[in-house]
């Protein structure tokens, strides 16, 4: 069965915030990374005044839960909405179950992002339903997690 979380978005302020939770609900990050630590990409050059936001952090809140985040930047500012600035984020189990949410939430709605696999190792699509909530679909394989540090 898939696991379900909470990913926040925020605007230049993820660190600030994620170090306030992590002093409220305590633990430390199983990772941080910035938008400059990203591999390039071919035709998409981080701009400079990105490169010390925050691309993806996770903060476990207990053994089910974690709280993720990231800050906005480049293109996606613009559509940055203070109080719809989350998603809800689905870690499937199989590349099968990850497909089957993401086409069945997505009917009727915008993807904003198709499955496929990313740099991190994991498959991965977000998109806003018909009801104008947002989600991200996420199989992390164990095969290429491996493979990373």
């Amino acid at each position: 069965m898939a696991s379900v979380n909470v990913y926040l978005t925020f605007n230049g302020n993820c660190r600030e915030a994620f170090d306030f939770y992590k002093s409220v609900f305590g633990g430390e990050y199983p990772y941080i990374g910035t938008f400059g630590e990203m591999p390039p990409m071919e035709g998409k050059e981080t701009p400079e005044e990105d490169k010390d936001k925050i691309m993806h952090v996770t903060l476990p809140i207990s053994k089910e839960t974690v709280l993720m985040g990231s800050d906005t930047g480049g293109e996606w500012a613009s559509n940055f909405k203070a109080g719809n600035n989350f998603s809800i984020s689905i870690n499937a189990e199989s590349k099968e179950e990850a497909d089957k949410l993401f086409n069945g939430l997505s009917s009727g709605g915008q993807i904003t992002m198709p499955m496929a696999d990313t740099f991190w190792g994991a498959y991965f699509g977000m998109f806003t339903d018909k009801f104008g909530i947002n989600w991200m679909v996420n199989y992390d394989d164990p095969a290429k997690m491996q493979q990373h540090p």
